[in-house]
């Protein structure tokens, strides 16, 4: 459930989490800006364009957010989102049954009444930004540790309860850290729970090129799912972005708008050394014995092949963005430049007494930081690496309720009152329930957490007993009761007395764990996210003050965060090797791509369609837009405002994009809107949608 993060944002905890804000310096097409703070002088200096107002306005309310971590746009009048069908994959899973694996040969509907509604999908779009840095300010000055702790969670407490305006089911609110720390945001979003599944293509051509093909370019992929908003029963009816059938030219310039869930560009020296050194090693590590354990898991029988298949496609992604990024920071000059970097921003801090007053020596404290991860972080991010799944359905539910027993601003981030109905929604939804797989999986983590931390570890002991990892998980999974939302959640509504007394095993082994698990928790945000957030706000603004010393200042833009960016760049190829790379593909290339076998080969329809498709239809290209994960399902848009495509990968350099961008090198990669047209229409009969995405309406 929602309490456990990702396993990429929990190793991140040990890095400060986020970034310190880019480089002070900027070049043209680099840079995921917010929409409050769009570099309209560079655009119109290169481009000759800039976003009015209108313009600005127009894409925002036509853009949104997947809660569970992908970009998506409306591109209707009736509500009809376009996003990837990677980004709806824990949908179709859930709708399948052993009569329909949506995954693997798609969703088609022919009328409203056949759209189904995904299970725990929630779509945000962006309402508002504030700048509350002034209050948080405020409220932390003069505290460290602890005390520091305190206040920030009562002031993200108080600051989201006003947001939602006592409707949290409209509102969801987010503290966002920008320049990490050297501004705070409050980012309010229109809230839609009722997301429904209206027409995905098979996995085949949608991941067309598997493992292979990905992070790489040539692609011949139409990675595609269309989905619709209801509220209150019926389609809803906002801004949209009209599609263009004809998709980009070569050259043009073209904006992605989305929301980049995290990089690296502002760390320091130091914690790039701890990415490299400490948490990509543990995050290469973990996910290379969990692939192999589903690879086989997925081959014991078609069951389980379907039952494991979108999280092996995850694992799959994640290993290879972490090994790209690996070797950016083994390979690369970055660390080396950034050192000389921090040298010279804390000599350009020591010249000036006033300066040393207000940042003092903020790089020692990163380092103090760091050390004190170093030796916590096995324990603590193995232990919530291994409370996942059902596991972490009761840890949401054990931490949950007891949070709730403290006034709101003594609670910590992700149960105040204003977010107490994103976790009921979670544990209310009807998401599949695969035992042998949660069994598998949960056997794993508590065998890789034994071997790190030893048999005799307190929190392994509270675990595993005298028993064996295999025989453990199997008795809590076949055993637990929390598979069935009914029973989720009239634990949630009974509160801290209905969950100390369930008999759950699952309940009971967390609530035996969670003295230990939180006092860990704590130990963590007072020693190592406190004094890294406090240094690395006084960082992010002394190069803020360096910047404005220099007039830099408004080429500035901040670290992803999974909040809504915009970027820009040109539809143009790039050179590999020697050799030129060109910005489109074509139904042709696919077609002569295609081997006939797994992962190159096509689904019947499109073997079927081939006499009809035109083979010098563009299908997906390239542009030197600044994207990063996150933006997977986010709207390729010309000046018009228009869609001409859907961002779906990056090529093999971009994934050194979480560290630095590079023109030369870094591409974006996209279905053509004309590739999603003719397929509608040619492939899978659907005039209809077609003339929907064409016209607005359905």
């Amino acid at each position: 459930m929602r309490h456990i993060p990702s396993l990429r944002s929990s190793l991140f905890l040990a890095a400060s989490l986020l970034g310190l804000g880019a480089s002070t310096t900027s070049y043209a097409d680099e840079g995921m800006w917010t929409f409050d703070h769009l570099p309209r002088a560079s655009l119109q200096k290169h481009y000759q364009f800039t976003p009015t107002p209108q313009w600005t306005k127009h894409v925002i309310q036509s853009s949104a957010r997947l809660a569970e971590g992908c970009s998506a746009s409306f591109v209707s009048a009736d509500g009809l989102v376009m996003t990837n069908h990677h980004c709806a994959n824990a949908c179709l899973d859930a709708l399948s049954d052993k009569n329909h694996d949506y995954f693997r040969n798609g969703f088609y509907t022919s009328s409203l009444a056949e759209e189904r509604q995904c299970p725990a999908m929630e779509l945000d779009r962006l309402d508002s930004i504030k700048d509350v840095s002034a209050d948080i300010d405020r409220a932390t000055a003069g505290k460290s540790g602890a005390a520091y702790s305190d206040a920030r969670q009562a002031i993200e407490g108080r600051l989201t309860k006003e947001c939602v305006d006592g409707n949290p089911t409209r509102w969801r609110c987010d503290i966002v850290s920008l320049y990490h720390g050297g501004q705070t945001a409050l980012y309010r979003y229109r809230r839609y729970q009722d997301v429904r599944a209206v027409m995905a293509p098979e996995q085949d051509i949608a991941f067309f090129g598997g493992d292979p093909d990905n992070f790489n370019y040539p692609r011949y992929d139409i990675d595609l799912s269309m989905l619709r908003v209801y509220e209150n029963g019926a389609p809803v009816h906002t801004p949209y972005l009209p599609f263009n059938p004809n998709g980009p030219k070569a050259g043009e310039l073209v904006f992605t708008s989305g929301n980049p869930g995290r990089t690296q560009r502002g760390l320091s020296a130091a914690e790039l050394r701890f990415q490299r050194d400490v948490i990509n090693p543990r995050m290469i590590e973990s996910n290379t014995l969990l692939e192999g354990m589903l690879w086989q898991y997925a081959r014991e029988s078609d069951r389980h092949r379907q039952e494991s298949q979108n999280t092996f496609f995850l694992v799959q992604n994640r290993l290879k963005a972490f090994s790209g990024i690996q070797e950016s920071l083994r390979s690369s000059s970055i660390i080396a430049q950034r050192a000389q970097e921090d040298d010279a921003l804390q000599a350009w801090i020591n010249a000036d007494p006033a300066r040393v007053k207000q940042y003092g020596t903020p790089f020692r404290q990163v380092d103090a930081a760091l050390t004190t991860s170093r030796t916590l972080l096995p324990r603590y991010v193995g232990l919530r690496q291994a409370l996942r799944g059902i596991a972490g359905t009761a840890l949401t539910l054990v931490d949950g309720t007891t949070q709730r027993t403290r006034p709101d601003a003594q609670r910590l981030a992700g149960f105040h009152d204003a977010q107490l109905g994103e976790i009921e929604a979670e544990l209310g939804a009807q998401t599949p329930f695969y035992p042998e797989l949660e069994t598998a999986t949960l056997a794993l983590a508590l065998t890789t957490l034994r071997q790190q931390l030893g048999t005799d570890d307190p929190l392994v002991h509270t675990l595993l007993g005298h028993d064996d990892p295999d025989s453990v998980a199997a008795h809590l999974v076949q055993s637990t009761t929390l598979s069935d939302p009914k029973n989720r959640l009239a634990l949630w509504k009974g509160g801290d007395k209905a969950v100390k007394a369930s008999s759950d095993p699952l309940i009971v082994v967390i609530r035996r764990l969670y003295p230990a698990y939180a006092a860990l928790r704590k130990h963590f945000n007072d020693d190592v996210t406190a004094p890294l957030n406090q240094a690395n706000t006084r960082i992010a603004r002394a190069r803020l003050a360096h910047a404005q010393s220099l007039g830099q200042a408004d080429e500035r833009y901040p670290d992803a965060t999974f909040s809504p960016r915009l970027s820009y760049g040109t539809v143009t190829g790039w050179t590999q090797n020697g050799h030129a790379i060109a910005p489109f593909t074509t139904f042709g290339g696919m077609y002569q791509h295609a081997t006939g076998h797994p992962p190159f080969a096509l689904p019947q329809r499109w073997l079927d369609a081939r006499s009809a498709l035109k083979p010098d239809t563009k299908l997906d290209f390239v542009s030197t837009n600044d994207i990063v994960g996150g933006n997977s399902g986010s709207p390729v848009i010309d000046r018009n405002g228009h869609a001409v495509g859907l961002i779906f990968d990056g090529n093999l350099p971009s994934l050194a994009g979480d560290l630095y961008y590079d023109i030369t090198q870094n591409r974006a990669v996209a279905t053509d809107t004309s590739a999603i047209i003719s397929a509608l229409r040619t492939v899978y009969h659907e005039p209809t949608l077609a003339d929907e995405l064409s016209h607005g309406h359905r």
